[in-house]
């Protein structure tokens, strides 16, 4: 969790990590590592917070920030290993630069579960 690093105590202290739900976050020693780090602020299969129904279309890391970081990544062609480590780095150093652009997403997020509402829980994407 390098990329964490800067983040100040107080924030770190009442952030909590969300995972993507890859197969790999669900290893044994991965969650310990998340219990040993977010003790009961992650959400994930397995944790003491799970992810409600439909939370994808819900949360910012679905609707914004994964497609924001994959199109900072490949901005640039990469053809090794390490110029991808590089490109994901700097994607991240950007992102974390555009602290508006960040809030305006999250403020989204009560749009976004108003529809939600709206269609009893059901496809509301199209609504935005």
């Amino acid at each position: 969790m390098k990329q964490l690093e800067d983040v100040p105590l107080a924030i770190w202290i009442a952030m909590y990590f969300q995972h993507d739900g890859a197969p790999s976050h669900y290893a044994r020693h991965v969650m310990q590592h998340l219990n040993d780090t977010f003790p009961n602020k992650w959400i994930g299969r397995g944790s003491t917070i799970n992810w409600p129904p439909r939370s994808p279309y819900l949360t910012p890391l679905h609707f914004c920030l994964c497609g924001l970081m994959k199109s900072e990544v490949y901005r640039k062609k990469v053809d090794t290993r390490d110029e991808l480590l590089v490109n994901i780095l700097d994607a991240i150093a950007c992102i974390k630069e555009r602290q508006d652009a960040l809030r305006r997403t999250t403020r989204h997020v009560f749009t976004r579960v108003a529809k939600c509402t709206d269609v009893d829980g059901g496809i509301f994407e199209h609504l935005l």
